[in-house]
């Protein structure tokens, strides 16, 4: 059986992918001298860092202050555009939902992550219920989501649809 040869090309993104991962676990462990959760992100676009961030939901007082997410605001606005889709998002962990959210709706392609939700639920960072609760129904969710019909909803849709200048999503 003949072995894979890894050429230079893949050893040098794999010591890029290496060292941009190891600022964003850096970036964890500021995070906590600091006061913050144990979680820090960086965003990298052509092997240039574009953004780094780490979790600042306890020093903020912002639950959706996670590393991920600001670090795609800050590469967003570095670059002047909401679509992301030539960037790579290095992460300590495995994005939880809304992280993973926000990856998506961005457009990053490629994310790159050290410990993954198992080693965050054991360190007290457990996004089960999120996952369970994405797959239900909103009616079989544990909380309560109200559907009010005639609300506007479909005019703005309508509008919405019918705009000539609007920028694609």
């Amino acid at each position: 059986m003949a072995c894979k040869s890894i050429n230079r090309f893949d050893l040098t993104q794999m010591e890029a992918d290496k060292k941009f991962l190891g600022r964003a676990v850096g970036l964890a462990s500021e995070s906590m001298t600091k006061g913050g959760g144990p979680f820090g992100a960086v965003i990298v676009k052509d092997n240039i860092l574009l953004s780094e961030a780490y979790n600042t939901v306890f020093l903020s007082n912002d639950p959706t202050a996670h590393a991920e997410v600001a670090a795609i605001r800050k590469a967003a606005a570095a670059l002047g555009t909401f679509n992301l889709s030539g960037c790579t998002l290095y992460t300590s962990c495995e994005p939880c939902p809304m992280c993973l959210g926000a990856i998506y709706w961005a457009g990053i392609k490629k994310v790159v992550y050290a410990g993954n939700r198992i080693d965050a639920e054991a360190a007290g960072f457990s996004d089960n219920l999120i996952y369970e609760e994405l797959s239900r129904k909103p009616s079989e969710r544990t909380i309560e989501f109200v559907k009010l019909e005639n609300a506007g909803n479909n005019e703005v849709f309508k509008r919405w649809i019918e705009m000539e200048n609007k920028n694609p999503y």
